[in-house]
């Protein structure tokens, strides 16, 4: 910082003294004969002096960083771990991706040091992994942990020939889930609800349900996104990286009247993504429902849309697909309710 001190010598000539000192940086001192031309030297010396302090400190990050690199990356789970704390968090979907990455990190996957890591290694965990999950998970799984990769190698120092996903085969994704509420499943998903402890699970559900919203734009809404009088919600930030406006329907205004609306805050206080994968996991059991996901719920609403008659551009609008190709599942809901209208027209004539 920068200091002015008066001084008066014994023939009585007055001077200005300025003196710059920074840690790190050599003190530097002028003498002036006017208090304006010392403080216009300080404050230039003092600028100079934060810059050269800044990039010294600038300099020790990064070389700690290098440091860091170099000692703590050994495994795949250490280059996991810092992805999940160092990049996913300035990402859309952050929440789910979390959720997905922490998965991986208790997996046998991140034990394996990472000069291990190859294309025959991944090969074999994509075919063991086919297994368990659909086709559409393990190319979201792959994809992930390519740019993981990625990063890995441009960022952090991280030594690899190249990156082993390059080579890797993806399998062919199949058909998209169909799976929709079956008659008297929804009212026995509300009953299992009543009976978890987590007091979120059911306003979320049947949020999901009405605005056809996904569980990384549900979890996260503050009150700030919530116009009640509006009847809306304002997304900032969805998957496809848009912001939108969701309509609500009264059903969805009865739901956020009863969680005590605020000017701000968040509207599920504490509630993260795993604990409401968690909870949601426990009530589908608790209601005998068989291989129901909570991405089925944005499924079963669309399909609900679609059916009340609206065109594919309104359904577009309420569920924020960006691609109208991803709506072409749901024609089929349209060619029966276009019977339907053609039966009517015919018994009317």
């Amino acid at each position: 910082m920068a200091t002015i001190a008066k001084r008066e010598s014994p023939s009585g000539k007055v001077s200005w003294r300025a003196i710059v000192r920074r840690t790190g940086i050599p003190t530097q001192s002028a003498t002036f004969e006017s208090e304006e031309a010392a403080k216009e030297w300080a404050q230039l010396v003092d600028g100079d002096a934060v810059e050269r302090q800044n990039r010294i400190k600038l300099e020790k990050a990064l070389e700690k960083i290098r440091k860091r690199s170099a000692l703590e990356v050994r495994t795949f789970g250490d280059i996991l771990g810092r992805y999940r704390d160092e990049v996913t968090p300035d990402k859309r979907g952050a929440a789910d991706e979390v959720v997905r990455l922490n998965a991986l990190i208790k997996s046998p996957l991140a034990k394996l040091l990472v000069e291990k890591l190859s294309t025959e290694y991944f090969a074999a965990w994509r075919d063991a992994r086919l297994k368990i999950v659909s086709a559409s998970t393990v190319i979201r799984e792959i994809n992930l942990l390519s740019h993981v990769i990625k990063i890995a190698r441009s960022e952090w120092g991280v030594r690899l020939p190249d990156n082993p996903f390059r080579a890797l085969r993806r399998p062919k994704s199949g058909p998209p889930r169909e799976r929709r509420l079956r008659k008297g499943e929804e009212a026995a998903l509300m009953l299992a609800c009543e009976q978890t402890r987590n007091p979120f699970v059911r306003p979320v559900i049947i949020i999901a349900l009405e605005t056809a919203m996904r569980r990384g734009e549900i979890v996260p809404l503050d009150w700030t996104q919530v116009n009640l009088g509006r009847r809306s919600i304002c997304l900032m930030r969805t998957k496809n990286g848009a912001s939108r406006g969701v309509p609500l329907s009264g059903r969805a205004i009865e739901v956020f009247e009863s969680l005590a609306p605020k000017d701000s805050g968040p509207v599920f206080p504490g509630l993260t993504t795993e604990a409401l994968k968690l909870a949601f996991a426990r009530a589908v059991k608790r209601a005998g429902l068989e291989d129901f996901h909570f991405h089925d719920l944005r499924h079963e609403a669309t399909s609900r849309v679609v059916e009340k008659g609206l065109t594919v551009l309104e359904v577009a609008a309420v569920t924020g697909h960006k691609d109208l190709r991803m709506l072409q599942r749901y024609t089929h809901l349209q060619m029966e309710d276009l019977a339907r209208k053609l039966d009517r027209h015919c018994a009317g004539a």
